[in-house]
Parts: C-alpha cells; sequence; structure tokens
C-alpha cells in the first residue's frame, strides 16, 4: 500500500483541528443508517403479523434476531478489522446491509424476512466498530471528544429516531415501505462512501482461530437469546439457555489468553488491563441496560396504559431523541475543553432523577411530565456516552483500538439484551402477583411497570458509582490496574 494514501486521511485531522475528517463523516452517515434499522421494526409488528399471519412472538424475532447476530458477529470484528483494508471492511458492512434491505423489501414469507433481518445485522455489526476504530486513528486526541460527539450522536439519535421514522412511513403505505425507504438513502451512502474513502493504518496478515469464532457466536448469542427468552415465560428453558451461553463465553476467555501468549487472540482481553477501559465499559454496560429498559417500557406504558397511537407514542418521544443528538456535538467539545468529570458525574445523576420520576408513573400522569423525564434522561446519556466513549478507547494503546471497540459494542447488545429481559420479567412477574390479588389488568400492568423502573433506578446508582471513579482525561501512557484481566 503507497504511504501517500496512508497519509492522507490523516491530513484533514492533523492540518484543521476543528475539522472532522471526510472519512469519519461518511462512516458516521453510514452507521447511522444501519443502527436506525435495529430499532425501526418495533412499530410494525401488528402490520407484520395481519401480512404474514404469524403470533407476537414470532414477530418479535426480527428484532432479536438482529440483536443476536450483533451479539455473535462483533466480537469477530476486531480481528476482521486488523487484517482488511478500511475500504474492504466498509464494503463488506454496506454490501451485506444494502443486500439484506433489497430482500427484505421483497420478502414473500416470515422465514426470508428473518434471513434479510440477519444479513442486514452482519453488515451493521462491522460498521459500528470499524467507524470507531477509524476514528481513533485518525483524529488527533485534541479534537476526539467533538468528533466523537458526532458519532455519538449517530449512535444514540438512530436507536431513539427508529420508531417515530417508522411511525411516519407506516402511515403511507405497508411495512415493506421501511425497507424500500432505507434502500436508496443506503446505496448513495455507499456509492458516496467507496468513492470518497481512503484506506487508513495497515492491514496485518493474521490467521482465525475458528475454536474461538464458534465460541463467541454461542456463547454471546446463546446469552442474548437466553435473556430474550425470559419474555415468554418458561424461566426454567431461558435460564438453561443463559447458563449454556455464560459456560462458552468461559470457554471462548480461557481460549483467548491462550491465544494471547502466541499474539493471536480473537478478542485482545489485554484492554481490560487498562482501569480507565474497564470502568468505561461496566459504565457503558449499565447506562444501557437502563436506557434499553426505559425505552422498551415507555412505549408500552403510553399504548398500552394511555391508549396513544404508535404515531402518537413516536412524537412524544422525539424530543428527548432530538435533544440527545444535538446535543452530542456540544457535549464532546465540553470534554475537549474540561474533560470527561464535569459531563459524566451530572450526567449520571440526572439519568438516575429521571429513572425515579418515571417510578411514579400513573393513569393520569401529564403527558408533559413524561415528555420532561424522557428529555432529562435522554440528555443526561448525552452527556455521559461521548465521554465515556472517548475515554475509555482513548486508555488503551493504538493497537488494540479495533479489539476494544469490539468489546465495546459486544458488550453494548448484551447489556441491552439483559436490559431488555430484566424489565419484561420483572413487570410480568409483578403483573401477574397484581392480578392473583385481584388487580384489574390495567393497574395490574402499571405496578409490574413501576416495579421495573425502579430496577432502572437501583441500576444507575451504579452508573454514579462509575462516574466517580473515570478520570477527567484519558491517560494514554500505558495506565495498567494491577494484574487482572
Amino acid at each position: 500500500m503507497s504511504i501517500p494514501q496512508l497519509d492522507s486521511p490523516a491530513k484533514p485531522a492533523a492540518s484543521a483541528p476543528g475539522r472532522t475528517p471526510a472519512v469519519i463523516r461518511l462512516l458516521v452517515l453510514a452507521t447511522f443508517v444501519v443502527i436506525l434499522n435495529e430499532t425501526i421494526m418495533i412499530n410494525a409488528i401488528p402490520r407484520l403479523m395481519d401480512a404474514l399471519h404469524i403470533t407476537e412472538q414470532t414477530a418479535q424475532w426480527l428484532s432479536t434476531a438482529f440483536m443476536l447476530t450483533m451479539a455473535a458477529v462483533i466480537p469477530i470484528t476486531g480481528w476482521f478489522l486488523q487484517r482488511v483494508s478500511t475500504r474492504r471492511a466498509y464494503t463488506t458492512a454496506m454490501g451485506l446491509f444494502l443486500a439484506g434491505t433489497a430482500l427484505a423489501a421483497v420478502a414473500p414469507t416470515f422465514e426470508v424476512l428473518l434471513g434479510a433481518r440477519i444479513v442486514q445485522a452482519s453488515g451493521t455489526a462491522v460498521m459500528m466498530p470499524l467507524l470507531m476504530t477509524t476514528l481513533m486513528q485518525v483524529v488527533p486526541e485534541s479534537d476526539r471528544g467533538r468528533v466523537m460527539g458526532n458519532v455519538s450522536l449517530a449512535i444514540s439519535v438512530a436507536p431513539a429516531m427508529g420508531p417515530t421514522v417508522s411511525g411516519v412511513i407506516l402511515q403511507f403505505g405497508s411495512w415493506r415501505l421501511l425497507f424500500a425507504v432505507v434502500l436508496p438513502i443506503a446505496a448513495v451512502i455507499t456509492w458516496r462512501g467507496l468513492k470518497q474513502l481512503e484506506n487508513v493504518g495497515e492491514p496485518k496478515f493474521s490467521t482465525i482461530d475458528w475454536f474461538s469464532v464458534v465460541t463467541a457466536a454461542l456463547g454471546f448469542g446463546g446469552l442474548v437469546y437466553g435473556l430474550s427468552q425470559f419474555e415468554g415465560g418458561d424461566v426454567g428453558f431461558a435460564a438453561a439457555i443463559v447458563a449454556i451461553g455464560l459456560l462458552a463465553i468461559a470457554v471462548f476467555v480461557v481460549r483467548q489468553l491462550s491465544l494471547q501468549k502466541r499474539d493471536a487472540p480473537l478478542m485482545d482481553l489485554r484492554t481490560l488491563r487498562h482501569r480507565t477501559y474497564t470502568v468505561a465499559l461496566i459504565m457503558m454496560s449499565v447506562a444501557f441496560m437502563a436506557m434499553l429498559g426505559s425505552m422498551i417500557l415507555l412505549p408500552l406504558y403510553l399504548q398500552n396504559v394511555r391508549g396513544l397511537s404508535a404515531l402518537e407514542t413516536g412524537l412524544l418521544v422525539m424530543p428527548g431523541g432530538l435533544a440527545m443528538g444535538l446535543l452530542g456535538p456540544t457535549v464532546g467539545r465540553l470534554f475537549d475543553r474540561f474533560g470527561g468529570r464535569v459531563l459524566v458525574v451530572p450526567g449520571a445523576i440526572g439519568i438516575m432523577l429521571a429513572l425515579v420520576g418515571f417510578t411514579q408513573v400513573t393513569m393520569t400522569m401529564p403527558f408533559w411530565q413524561l415528555l420532561g423525564l424522557h428529555a432529562l434522561m435522554m440528555v443526561s446519556l448525552a452527556a455521559t456516552f461521548t465521554p465515556v466513549f472517548t475515554l475509555g478507547l482513548g486508555a488503551v494503546p493504538p493497537h488494540l483500538y479495533s479489539h476494544g471497540s469490539s468489546i465495546l459494542s459486544t458488550l453494548q447488545q448484551v447489556a441491552a439484551a439483559i436490559g431488555t429481559a430484566l424489565v419484561i420479567t420483572v413487570m410480568s412477574a409483578r403483573a401477574g402477583a397484581l392480578r392473583s390479588a385481584g388487580a384489574t389488568e390495567t393497574l395490574a400492568v402499571l405496578g409490574g411497570m413501576r416495579l421495573a423502573f425502579i430496577i432502572g433506578a437501583v441500576l444507575s446508582v451504579v452508573v454514579i458509582v462509575t462516574a466517580l471513579l473515570l478520570p477527567a482525561r484519558a491517560d494514554n501512557s500505558g495506565e495498567v490496574a494491577g494484574g487482572h484481566g
């Protein structure tokens, strides 16, 4: 690979601080489109049940399979991104995503649609770590907060906007439109990307350990699948699958530790020796669990308890999602100037206050109050995510960036699944207990939701504790925690 080509993406960053390199802008756009897709199906479930003659449990698989595939594929991306050029990785990610979207738009049966979602998810799984790794390589440290702010805009606003976007699209036609609208946008972004994208870094040839691939897929996929089964109420089966998943993850970890001695791990766990990275990882995972839990509970409450339509629900949660996105770049700039603690500690407290507020939901809580609590939650998450991503990855040496971002993305998926399972299980169990005690259906569901929000509020205490442990700035001098990892 020629040297000038290697240097060129870094030049805009180096010569013009305050400007986001074009490569990052392209990757952010592409990531926004592919992540939007993760939550776009939520509102379409009733339509799909009618059109494809399937039950709600079956329809739910369109979202579950997406998450499962992400959890199974992301662990491989750390190795994949080191081995191929930026353009190859981008072509693979967007090619898979486009093929999946096109197939989904014309899917004649549920099975084909499910297959299409899995292909889409495989592309999405490559995209997120690719964006993070490239960012850490081309953006100078002084500018990372601002650029990461733009990135977190894509990563956080996309799932928040998914239900709103699909609510609007579904007003105009069938569920196929969801894919038909995304396809040309994704195609244009792919074409622009291939025209402008240059390779960053030098690919390293390394062999792949297939045993690690299988145990990672079985472990992380099994864990996410097992957790998703708690919703069905068959707790014994779900617990068994989770146990198998955890066992496979344990085998995977042991395998990686032995491969590290030969410097050929699929997922390099030496990243966990960096204390700041590990603290950031824990904080991000718990915050994600709390966020996804509330993202699932709030629409359920608004639609099932308060009787709003999918579109009205989407519009009510839209201001929070937009506030989160618009604040991303500002948060990033503040981070570059003042460091992380100024943002992360108030953000963590805001998350807790919002969740405590949600524990007070009633049959008649004013909508403006719900909107305010949701906006507070989203703004607080915006204040925490950007600094946490930047501090965490900044604490890892450059040769471990791709592994650091792939571990971060894997845990994000697992945390999302744990959050969802926890919320649904707690809610169903509590609602069941209240029903047996003679409460009406609506009051039983409401009681279940309140308890689930209480669990979220308790989780947010962990976010505050970890926020206090984070440093103000990333220390890249190789700070290593005492011998663990």
